[in-house]
């Protein structure tokens, strides 16, 4: 009787839990997950199970996502108004000086203006204007250096629209991934349900102990908390991503298209020789040697003098005088090119040696980049084949048929448990090396500016 009276209340713990955890899962409404896939050309293309959201709205392709980053992104805005900003400078600094209007009155013997002639023979009244011409080729020179600016920064333009974009994949890869686990976690959920039966069943019979049933249930509330942590983790890319968009906060959240493990057919001499034409940090360097190499032609042209010309028109009594016209020429002449002019040669030269090393660093490590991520998509698919063919189905097996052993009496409850927890590992290992496999992808379009999806 005391055994009965033991049981009935462990029964109605058990009753208890299973039922939270079925109206829990039940509100995914996801469907089983297998490791089945669809072959869509060269890719493998997985459905994700529909999830619900608070906000829920129609599932948004990639592509989509990255035409509205684009468009609303306030960086890649801020980026693109400072490059059509910089194209309007060329023109300015290439024009000659404004010329300078100049009125002359000249009164003898009186304060007062244009007092007129009668004061005295000197007085005259003069009209004239004056230019500066800088040294021939110096206005070109500036021209050219604020063009190459204005490539600086449309370069700088290009990498922040990269960077936002690579940032947008990387968001929604990870919330693909996570809609993919919390799929996995329902389905496996139920394998939990077909060992929690089991322990409960021989435990009812007398061929189990209540650690095995206990243990059970615990690994169900395990679950329950991995959920929950999907759930948070899901909210912080949703927060992410609108952020990225320029969305509101409290817009619908974003449904994700099913993860892709797209093939890479590009070699890694390929993918350097790409990101050595389109690569925009490479790109810059460059222009900065150009600019500088610009900034050094310059800086030897001031070593010549600029110029003024003048021209004066004066009227004095009309009765009496005719009108002066005066022509002068001015230069203004260079004469401390020791403190000046020199200094500003070398500075320009230094600074032309120093592009010139940041163009060897900034190619050394584009390259080791580039490297690093083609390295990881080709050891992430080489996993991802062998989690297909080897591990997941070796797993699912080795479960059923520890649970057949286990209902038999002939396997004790660790085991079982452990064949469990591999499944729901491996699964969610499964993933979440696709979502790096996607991400890596993504880094690789960055650097090389490839569409490779």
């Amino acid at each position: 009787m005391s055994a009965l009276r033991g049981e009935k209340p462990q029964n109605e713990f058990f009753v208890v839990r299973i039922l939270c955890l079925t109206v829990l899962l039940s509100s995914f409404a996801q469907a089983p997950r297998t490791f089945g896939q669809e072959q869509t050309g060269g890719s493998v293309q997985v459905a994700l199970p529909p999830q619900q959201h608070p906000h829920s709205e129609a599932v948004a392709p990639l592509q989509d996502l990255l035409s509205e980053a684009e468009q609303n992104n306030p960086q890649i805005q801020a980026a693109r108004q400072g490059w059509q900003s910089a194209k309007q400078i060329p023109s300015q600094v290439s024009t000659l000086p404004d010329p300078q209007f100049n009125l002359q009155q000249v009164n003898v013997g009186s304060p007062r203006p244009f007092a007129g002639y009668t004061n005295s023979d000197f007085a005259y009244i003069g009209l004239g204007v004056s230019q500066d011409f800088p040294y021939p080729g110096k206005l070109r020179l500036k021209g050219e250096i604020a063009k190459r600016e204005a490539d600086l920064v449309q370069q700088q333009y290009e990498s922040v629209r990269r960077s936002i974009l690579a940032e947008v994949k990387s968001a929604y890869f990870q919330l693909a991934y996570l809609a993919k686990t919390l799929g996995i976690l329902e389905s496996d959920g139920q394998l939990l349900q077909q060992v929690e039966k089991a322990a409960d069943g021989r435990y009812r019979s007398g061929m189990g102990t209540q650690q095995d049933l206990l243990q059970a249930q615990l690994q169900q509330t395990k679950l329950l908390r991995e959920i929950a942590m999907h759930h948070l983790e899901v909210g912080k890319r949703q927060a992410q991503l609108k952020q990225l968009l320029n969305r509101a906060q409290d817009s619908p959240d974003i449904e994700p298209t099913g993860l892709v493990e797209t093939p890479l057919v590009q070699t890694y001499a390929d993918l350097l020789a790409a990101a050595q034409v389109q690569n925009p940090e490479l790109a810059s360097a460059q222009k900065m040697i150009e600019k500088q190499s610009l900034q050094v032609n310059l800086a030897r042209k001031d070593f010549y003098p600029d110029f003024n010309v003048q021209y004066m028109w004066q009227r004095t009594d009309p009765t009496q005088f005719r009108a002066y016209y005066m022509l002068s020429f001015g230069v203004r002449v260079p004469i401390y090119r020791g403190r000046k002019q020199r200094p500003e040669l070398a500075q320009a030269e230094a600074e032309q040696s120093r592009a010139r090393s940041e163009l060897q660093a900034q190619s050394q490590q584009v390259a080791s980049e580039l490297r690093a991520q083609y390295v990881i998509a080709q050891q992430t698919s080489e996993v991802l084949k062998i989690h297909r063919e080897g591990l997941a189905p070796q797993a699912r097996a080795e479960f059923q048929a520890g649970l057949a052993t286990y209902q038999s009496n002939k396997q004790d409850f660790q085991a079982l448990l452990t064949a469990f927890l591999d499944v729901l590992h491996l699964d969610e290992e499964y993933w979440q090396n696709v979502a790096e496999y996607e991400t890596a992808i993504a880094r690789l379009e960055q650097i090389t500016g490839l569409s490779l999806r």
